[in-house]
This record gives structure tokens, C-alpha cells and sequence, in this order.
């Protein structure tokens, strides 16, 4: 059954919309189907194109997303009749194709999605390439995305996203989710990515058609129902439920962005929290500590009443220290270190992070509270500016504008700005982190 015929302009529209919702459910769908990424994005762009064509003459389909589905397959199917050395594996792969309802093939996608993560994490991959090639092809982020989060250059990611497929179609690595016993070799990676499909979502300046923190968080409790008892699995649901329950209060009626000891807390959603408490409390008890269990404890302490239970904090971030030993896990500490009075020790931390998170916004945002906190008032204007150039998105940039207006005047013999970093785009030696994990989300 079809609409009436739209317009050229109609279609494409439609087309864009369910590929900015639905690229990365497509893609891992036709990848599990196919079992080959690089097939499966050329299949895909293959029936983007014929659904301009059939769509402009016969009207969108009642299920557009299963007709792109359908479609993807049957021009990988072609694709591949056309290699003659893959011309078994094609005719294997019509003997095994589902002959499903359009809508029930659909259904499938989410499954499909999560195999597909456990693919891009497969060991036989660098760390930090498992988890861009499953924020390329799940999530649907462009290089440069990938490439910013990552402090990289976006020819070095595309370079490795490149290795990366090249290494999955030569090992043939298969597209399912390995056994139980065997998850321990990439649990750790796809956890890690699943909270950077969430935190992609908590950080965009404005919702779009992709809710990628539902995503993150449905994809974390399927785990937790296909692995019960996971104690990791169980800290990583419980840091993005913690994060989730106070998205309401984290931007301000100013349109700025809240830090969480200013929120509201009347507007945070009091059942998750409830919900992500008993989840840590209960992965506690298993007495297998890991550092998304302690991550989740300092999201927890972090949103303690009348203030955050900072003490607590430090000795969590040693704890962390121990999983995750990175510059950015320094960064928070320094923090923490400067809400404990520590003022002058945390700058001195700060700057000896320089070299590694000198291009990175948060590092300029941290230096900038610290400067102001030490009485340094010349200092921390530059280091906001700085801050503000690049801060993410308005609502972080209308509230480190505000830290400036309330600044005091600064002495004469304060303006010594050549302390804070003015250096262009450089490489970032900084010590690998495939979950680069900063705790202050607001």
C-alpha cells in the first residue's frame, strides 16, 4: 500500500529523515545479513538511490525503513553475484535469507545493532578502533566527529576506520554475539562505547530525530538481561540512568547550562535514580570492583544534598586511577582536588596536563575555575575565552559567559596570559583512551 505520489523534494526529505533516525539500524542489519560493513554501506547507498527513483514514481512506502532494509539486501545480494569468487557465498546467503513480513524484519534491527557492536569490538582490533568503527557504523557519526572526540586529525580516523573494515572482511570476523564464556575479551570495550552512544546523545545541543541516549540505555539493559549478574554491566546502566534522570534540570530558564551542585534537584527524575542506585548497590555486593561501578558511584556522590560529597570523590578517583590511569581521570581529580581547598596543588596538576589535553575544551574550562578560585583573575579570563571558543555547544558557552561576568576587575600584575595554552592544532600524545570519561556532565 502507498501515499499518493509526492514531489521530488518530498521524497528526499523523507529519505533524509529515516536515514538521520535509522542509518545505523540499517547498516547493522544488512552487516549481520551480508557480513561485510563495507558491503553493507555500499548496499545501503545503493538503495537510498533506488528509493529516490521508485518512491518518486510509486509513493513512499507504508514501511520505509523495511523497504530500505529489503532493498540493502537484495543489492548486496547482486554485488556479490557479480565477484566470482564470492559466487557460493551469495547463493548461500539466498538459500538462508529471511523471507519475513517487511514490518517483522524490522522488528529484528535492535538485535541486529547490538551484534553488530560486538563485531566492531572484536579483540583482533585496537581498543581505540573497536570503539570508532561501532560510533561510525552504529551510530551513524561522521569522521570528523569521531576524529574530534577522539583529538585526532580527521584524515588519521579516516585512515584507521579504513584498516579497521579491511581487518573485519580479511580475518572474516563473524557477525554475532559471542558465547557468554566468551565476552570477557570485549565486554569492557563494548561498554565503553555504549556510554559514548549515550553520552553523544546527553551532550547535543538539541534533540534529534535519534534519541542516542535511549539507545545507549536500551542497548546496556539488553545486556543486563542477555548476562545477569554482570557487575560492570550493572555500573555502566547505572552511571547513564544517574546521568538521564537529571537531563530536565541541566540547562537553566537562561538557556544556560546548570553545573549539577546548582541544579534543581526537584527536577530530577527521582524513580531512576532510585532505580540506578539499587543497580550499583547491588553490583557492589558482588565484590568485583570495576571502574564503571566506581564511575557510577562518583555520578552518585557527585548529586549528594546540600552539596556533593567531595572527599568521597577524591578517594573514587584514586580508585579509578587504578582501572583507568589517563590524563582525563587527572583532569577530574584536579577538580575535586580544588573543591577540597587544594587550590594550588590542583594548578599545578592542571598544568602538568598541558601537553596531553592542551586542545581539549574541558582542560580550558577546569583551568579557568581554578585560576578564578586561586585569585589568578587575568589568568582565568584568558582561559574562559579560550573555553568559550570551543566550548561544545550554547548552552556550556552562555554559562562559562556568565563565570566571566562575574569575575572581579584584575591587577596589573595578574595579566600574565602567557600561562595559559595559545598553541593551533597539534597532535595529541596523550596516553590512549577508548572512553575518554569526563564525570561533570551537568
Amino acid at each position: 500500500m502507498t501515499h499518493a505520489v509526492p514531489s521530488a523534494i518530498a521524497v528526499q526529505q523523507v529519505i533524509d529523515d529515516v536515514m538521520r533516525r535509522d542509518r545505523g539500524r540499517l547498516l547493522a542489519g544488512l552487516s549481520v545479513r551480508l557480513g561485510d560493513i563495507q558491503l553493507a554501506e555500499d548496499a545501503l547507498q545503493e538503495a537510498v538511490i533506488a528509493a529516490l527513483k521508485h518512491w518518486g514514481r510509486s509513493g513512499v512506502p507504508h514501511a520505509p525503513l523495511a523497504w530500505l532494509m529489503r532493498a540493502g539486501f537484495n543489492k548486496g545480494i547482486d554485488q556479490l553475484r557479480s565477484r566470482q569468487r564470492e559466487g557460493r557465498k551469495a547463493e548461500d546467503l539466498g538459500l538462508i535469507a529471511p523471507d519475513q513480513d517487511a514490518a517483522e524484519q524490522a522488528e529484528t534491527i535492535p538485535d541486529a545493532r547490538l551484534r553488530l557492536i560486538f563485531t566492531c569490538c572484536h579483540p583482533a582490533l585496537e581498543e581505540k578502533s573497536r570503539v570508532a568503527l561501532t560510533l561510525r557504523t552504529v551510530c551513524s557519526l561522521s569522521t570528523r566527529d569521531i576524529a574530534a572526540a577522539f583529538l585526532d586529525s580527521e584524515q588519521t580516523m579516516g585512515q584507521r576506520l579504513s584498516r579497521a573494515k579491511a581487518k573485519i572482511r580479511a580475518k572474516g570476523i563473524g557477525f554475532q554475539v559471542p558465547e557468554p564464556d566468551q565476552w570477557s575479551e570485549r565486554l569492557g570495550t563494548v561498554l565503553s562505547t555504549l556510554y559514548l552512544i549515550f553520552t553523544t546523545g546527553y551532550v547535543q545541543e538539541e534533540a534529534g530525530p535519534r534519541d542516542f541516549c535511549r539507545e545507549g540505555i536500551y542497548l546496556a539493559r539488553l545486556l543486563c538481561a542477555l548476562r545477569p549478574d554482570d557487575p560492570e554491566i550493572e555500573g555502566a546502566l547505572a552511571l547513564m540512568l544517574l546521568t538521564e534522570a537529571r537531563s530536565a534540570a541541566r540547562i537553566g530558564p537562561d538557556g544556560a547550562m546548570r553545573p549539577i551542585e546548582d541544579q534543581d534537584s526537584s527536577l530530577w527524575h527521582h524513580e531512576t535514580i532510585t532505580e540506578a542506585q539499587a543497580l550499583l548497590a547491588q553490583a557492589v555486593l558482588r565484590r568485583q570492583p570495576g571502574a564503571f561501578q566506581i564511575k557510577a558511584a562518583l555520578a552518585d556522590c557527585h548529586m549528594m544534598r546540600p552539596k556533593p560529597d567531595w572527599a568521597q570523590m577524591a578517594l573514587l578517583y584514586q580508585a579509578l586511577w587504578r582501572f583507568e590511569p589517563t590524563p582525563v581521570v587527572a583532569l577530574n581529580q584536579a577538580v575535586v582536588m580544588a573543591e577540597l581547598g587544594q587550590g594550588a596543588q590542583a594548578l599545578n596538576h592542571l598544568r602538568a596536563l598541558e601537553d596531553d589535553l592542551g586542545q581539549f575544551q574541558p582542560w580550558h574550562a577546569a583551568m579557568a575555575h581554578v585560576l578564578a578560585q586561586e585569585g589568578h583573575i587575568g589568568d582565568a579570563r584568558c582561559a574562559y575565552e579560550q573555553a568559550i571558543k570551543t566550548a561544545p555547544h550554547d548552552a556550556a558557552r552562555r554559562f562559562l559567559e556568565t563565570r566571566v561576568q562575574r569575575l572581579p576587575p584584575a591587577l596589573s600584575a595578574d595579566l600574565n596570559a602567557d600561562r595559559i595554552s595559545k598553541r593551533g592544532p597539534q597532535s595529541c600524545h596523550r596516553k590512549e583512551c577508548a572512553c575518554p570519561f569526563v564525570v561533570f556532565l551537568p
